[in-house]
């Protein structure tokens, strides 16, 4: 393994985490309905568990409104038992074979929990990049026990690394603040 080989593995990884953060932002309820508050819901048809886009189609015909239309009819039971199961804090309304989802307005206080909740996923995909940037260290510093790598290669190598880390830490400290505003405004 080389010193760019490291570098790259490192960047795929911070990007991931970053990635991950962002995935799990949009099922963030910010008011305004959007397909990703529920598009990953578990549900449990056909003997299997599959997520609710595979087996419905989720549409949003007004701000404040989800639609859920199963492919199959049958289905419709078991995707309203998983909506209810969920966290997400909405409960289905069923209309012959469609779900529909009202979604409330955000309460200050409900807005404020979002927000610490946030900082919480945030908090985590800073751990994560972090973790990379500590394999990547210790990948160079096996790099230059094998000989492979001269102290100022290392030395490159770590600055690098973290200017790598820190760029996606700023990733993610811009990210929060967008979607924080995003659940803040009124």
């Amino acid at each position: 393994m080389s010193s760019e080989d490291i570098l790259l593995e490192a960047e795929m990884a911070m990007e991931k985490s970053v990635d991950y953060m962002v995935h799990e932002f949009a099922a963030i309820r910010t008011g305004k309905a959007s397909p990703a508050l529920v598009e990953n819901v578990d549900v449990q048809a056909y003997g299997s568990s599959m997520k609710l886009k595979q087996v419905a189609l989720i549409t949003t015909p007004e701000p404040r409104l989800l639609v859920v239309q199963p492919f199959d009819a049958g289905t419709l039971h078991d995707i309203e038992k998983a909506l209810k199961e969920s966290k997400i804090g909405i409960m289905p309304l069923v209309d012959g074979k469609i779900i529909r989802l009202p979604i409330p307005e955000l309460s200050e206080e409900r807005r404020k929990d979002l927000v610490r909740s946030l900082g919480k996923m945030a908090e985590e995909a800073r751990v994560r990049v972090r973790a990379n940037r500590r394999a990547a260290m210790d990948d160079a510093k096996k790099l230059k026990t094998g000989g492979t790598l001269t102290e100022d290669g290392l030395r490159d190598l770590e600055d690098a690394v973290q200017k790598l880390t820190d760029r996606f830490v700023k990733s993610i400290d811009d990210q929060v603040r967008h979607k924080e505003a995003e659940v803040m405004k009124v």
